[in-house]
């Protein structure tokens, strides 16, 4: 992914856009890193005092949604979801991006749905005091998150959606706030650059 290099309005909003969604990323994986240590302690306190933790299996279950939906919005930006990408790879100029565009409204529509039935989900767990079935641990804090990753993705594709726009009315201008994915050359390219950093790395080591 490459950020844009212009200095307009636009690309600076996509690049400081995007510092939230890295930051919110990295969240996600102190998330996950936190969850691995939860899952080592356990599998220690199990096997060796015979005591597991107390609602192990609440607190993964109320974990898991910050390490998949504080992500969306940057995966997004990145052109890191599951894309079907057979005709889109043959086309060019206006015709590439008139798809891209229509793929994006179909992404916000869905996404304004989602987001309007997680709301649901926060608030009726809010308004109930609804908690998880062992430790009696609030939920609707994983239920927000879900909501607020939504939001984050929304606003995504709403840049995204201008961006779009501005590259239909001018092809040949540089893509700001849209996701470009890599071809196959880019990811060849890729591969065989990690593998000879990796053959380097082995031989300084010798």
């Amino acid at each position: 992914m490459v950020l844009p290099v212009s200095d307009t309005p636009f690309a600076r909003l996509d690049r400081g856009y995007h510092m939230i969604e890295r930051a919110l990323n990295y969240v996600a994986a102190a998330f996950l890193f936190s969850l691995m240590l939860l899952a080592v302690a356990e599998v220690f306190m199990r096997k060796v005092f015979n005591s597991p933790i107390h609602g192990q299996a609440d607190l993964v279950e109320i974990m898991i949604p910050t390490m998949g939906f504080f992500g969306l919005a940057y995966c997004q930006r990145l052109a890191g979801h599951v894309r079907m990408e057979l005709l889109i790879h043959r086309l060019k100029g206006r015709s590439l991006w008139l798809f891209e565009f229509t793929g994006n409204l179909a992404t916000l529509l869905i996404v304004v749905l989602m987001i309007w039935g997680t709301w649901q989900n926060f608030e009726n767990a809010w308004l109930l005091g609804d908690s998880s079935m062992d430790a009696q641990i609030p939920v609707w804090p994983p239920k927000l998150i879900i909501f607020v990753g939504f939001c984050l993705l929304f606003v995504r594709c709403v840049i995204a959606f201008i961006g779009y726009i501005r590259l239909i009315m001018e092809p040949d201008a540089e893509p700001i706030g849209v996701p470009i994915s890599p071809t196959a050359a880019d990811v060849a390219e890729s591969e065989a650059a990690s593998a000879r950093d990796a053959i380097a790395d082995g031989e300084a080591a010798r």
